[in-house]
């Protein structure tokens, strides 16, 4: 059994784990079975968007950001408590669908409406006691809330705004906001230089066509 730890090193009784700071220091992860990720949701898509053209294994999730989405939703343990159990040969997999928009890789959320002016709110915020935890997310919220009234009935029905959260498989769509992404979506934006909202990242799409779609699916290990 192998494992590799990505950015931080981690040590068991009962396991080999290698180390290495960047994904980008190994041209394959065929030979491994598990890859930590540690981080928050943004470095944790990252992380896996790297890994997935190196032939990504079961994914272990350290999860360390404010929200850390995938950890709550698949109800995971500490890692030391994965780590426990795999040693014991215990642990379960859980199957993740995983998303492309053109060409970047997201886990659980993109977007173009009220997403991205809350996240850059927010990450304007991120300095002194609001550095961690959801402090800065919360005064966001607030800050942003009078907009988000009058924009959003707007935003979930013009062409060139969409929002998925592909968690809220009961909610499948209401307008632009989906819940669940069932088929692929196409979108002309307005723009040949648009900002996109990607589990918690902000990233440049430079053109205007849109693409989304399921590419895949990841085995992220949870608690027997």
């Amino acid at each position: 059994m192998k494992i590799l730890s990505l950015g931080k090193a981690i040590k068991h009784d009962l396991l080999e784990i290698d180390y290495i700071d960047d994904i980008d220091e190994i041209d394959s992860l065929k030979k491994y079975d598990y890859l930590i990720v540690k981080g928050g949701d943004g470095a944790i898509r990252r992380s896996v968007a790297k890994a997935y053209a190196k032939d990504m294994p079961s994914l272990i999730v350290d999860a360390s950001g404010s929200f850390n989405v995938i950890a709550k939703y698949y109800k995971l343990p500490k890692v030391e408590t994965i780590l426990d159990d795999i040693a014991q040969k215990k642990t379960k997999t859980q199957k993740h669908r995983l998303k492309k928009l053109n060409d970047e890789i997201f886990l659980f959320s993109a977007g173009n409406m009220g997403d991205v002016q809350h996240i850059a709110v927010s990450e304007n915020l991120r300095s002194g006691y609001l550095k961690d935890g959801v402090g800065k997310y919360l005064i966001a919220f607030i800050f942003l809330l009078p907009l988000h009234i009058f924009t959003t009935p707007w935003m979930l029905f013009v062409k060139d705004r969409f929002f998925i959260f592909d968690l809220l498989p009961f909610l499948k769509r209401v307008g632009n906001f989906y819940g669940e992404l069932e088929k692929p979506i196409k979108r002309e934006l307005s723009s040949e230089y648009n900002f996109v909202e990607l589990d918690g990242d902000i990233v440049v799409i430079k053109t205007k066509d849109i693409h989304i779609e399921v590419i895949d699916y990841i085995n992220i290990v949870s608690y027997r």
